[in-house]
């Protein structure tokens, strides 16, 4: 597939038009399915029998009159139901030449792309080509399973795609040509439409899993592409997905992320470890006490390139959740009982009423802002005045949701940037908006829109760097993001 050209996106409007129609209040959208509104009700049931069964699950209303974003005031719930049933909308079974293959893969209006925001052609035979393997932070980090979680003794790299629906694609092209050649027009206060959508997916081959497990995974052919490897189709199976997507008030958009059961433990805050009777497919059999070595980067061996402690990874708090040393909750921008429970009766509601292989997948938790009474222009605005301290977890502050937000297949070593487990608090609570805010890598332009990581780099390029030049800039960002919060 390619690029849609300039002429499909009504380039020929006034850039005055354009600055207005990304602040009006009512942002319109090209999505036109329609969804379910979202239960009110105080009972644990959070999920909505609408969703199920997952074949028919309905794309989520993100706007407009019957929306539940399109009102005054929040609450806690609707985020987590926008979470589910988004996931559950992307992997609902779709045919494909004969074969049940998830939404997500199988749409014209979903599009695998590179991190730069090129397009990914899918070969025949295959659902996904995987080449990227580089997680987030400095340096070459590399996650890679536990060889003894399967009988053979296999190690296997853990591979990442990249997916945007048509809504943000036309969107970033249109916001790159404005930005394009106009350094004014750098620092701006666009923000994408209601319904725009990014996921990250995070694949393993199934020889790191045991035989006897290997159906308990989603799996798919794809083509792996390796330096020095060359190309080859395998067997992949699907360990995690960040589904980030934008809803009406909320354009910076809500973070939400899935995992596999049975990668990794959560670490016991209250017994002081992380350990695992059983091997899984980031921790090896045992435990980890009163440290986060196994999930911190050496970074003093540029040479090797290895955690501290290897198949050592696990979940740092449960959902997200940030724990004081005794197991209770932080006192944090979000209240955080609250938030636990109400992610732990939606994974039990959905999971209760799942009979596909999605069931063996959870809901880590999602981020995003309290943007309550905020007119759609103050919420551009107190994006870019937040910058990079949008990450704030402190009381006071505006985010919400799970303020330790992370996906242990995808930021495995960038949960904390502390260097001992007794340094973490609320002060240093690391999150989805650690490394994602409204500054452009490595300058002092801002607007919402640099949020996206795939939307700066593809910008950057249409600006005349290279992708080797934004990846570098993209890495320093990171890296002064990673010093800035340990001081």
């Amino acid at each position: 597939m390619r690029l849609i050209s300039k002429s499909t996106l009504g380039l020929t409007l006034s850039l005055g038009a354009l600055f207005f129609s990304s602040c009006k209040q009512k942002q319109e959208s090209t999505k036109k399915e329609e969804g379910s509104v979202y239960k009110t009700s105080t009972s644990v049931e959070l999920c909505d029998a609408s969703w199920f069964p997952h074949s028919q699950t309905k794309n989520p209303i993100e706007g407009g009159e019957k929306s539940p974003f399109s009102a005054k005031s929040s609450t806690n719930k609707m985020f987590h139901q926008w979470s589910w049933q988004k996931f559950l909308w992307l992997t609902k079974p779709t045919k494909k030449k004969g074969t049940d293959v998830p939404l997500f893969l199988n749409s014209s209006k979903i599009f695998q792309v590179t991190s730069h925001m090129e397009d990914v052609d899918i070969p025949e035979g295959v659902n996904v080509v995987l080449t990227d393997t580089l997680q987030a932070g400095d340096g070459k980090i590399v996650l890679r399973t536990n060889p003894s979680f399967n009988s053979d003794g296999n190690s296997e790299t853990v591979f990442y795609s990249i997916y945007i629906d048509s809504i943000f694609k036309e969107s970033a092209l249109k916001f790159g040509e404005i930005i394009k050649n106009d350094t004014v027009k750098r620092n701006n206060n666009f923000t994408f439409p209601f319904g725009s959508l990014e996921l990250k997916a995070s694949w393993v081959a199934t020889s790191a899993l045991p035989k006897e497990e290997v159906n308990n995974y989603y799996t798919t052919m794809a083509q792996v592409i390796q330096k020095n490897k060359g190309k080859r189709n395998i067997e992949v199976a699907l360990s995690g997905m960040h589904v980030v997507g934008v809803v009406e008030n909320h354009p910076e958009f809500i973070w939400a992320t899935f995992e596999h059961d049975d990668l990794a433990p959560n670490y016991n805050w209250e017994e002081n470890k992380a350990s695992s009777e059983n091997e899984k497919l980031l921790f090896s059999k045992g435990s980890v006490e009163n440290s986060i070595n196994g999930i911190k980067w050496d970074r003093t061996d540029r040479k090797n390139q290895k955690p501290v402690e290897t198949y050592k990874v696990y979940d740092l708090f449960q959902y997200g959740v940030p724990r004081n040393p005794d197991g209770t909750f932080m006192e944090t921008s979000q209240g955080g009982e609250k938030n636990f429970n109400n992610v732990n009766d939606i994974n039990n509601c959905v999971k209760k009423n799942l009979k596909d292989v999605w069931k063996n997948y959870f809901y880590n938790g999602s981020i995003w802002l309290n943007t309550d009474g905020m007119s759609p222009e103050a919420q551009a605005a107190k994006i870019v005045e937040l910058g990079e301290g949008i990450s704030s977890g402190e009381k006071g502050a505006l985010t919400r949701g799970s303020l330790n937000c992370a996906n242990v297949t995808m930021e495995s070593f960038t949960q904390t940037f502390e260097n001992g487990i007794q340094k973490v608090n609320v002060k240093t609570l690391a999150n989805c908006f650690s490394c994602h805010n409204s500054v452009s890598f490595k300058t002092d332009y801002r607007s919402p829109l640099y949020l996206s990581h795939v939307f700066d780099a593809y910008a950057k390029g249409l600006q005349g760097h290279s992708k080797d030049e934004v990846e570098m800039l993209k890495a320093a960002q990171e890296l002064q993001g990673y010093i800035k919060t340990k001081l």
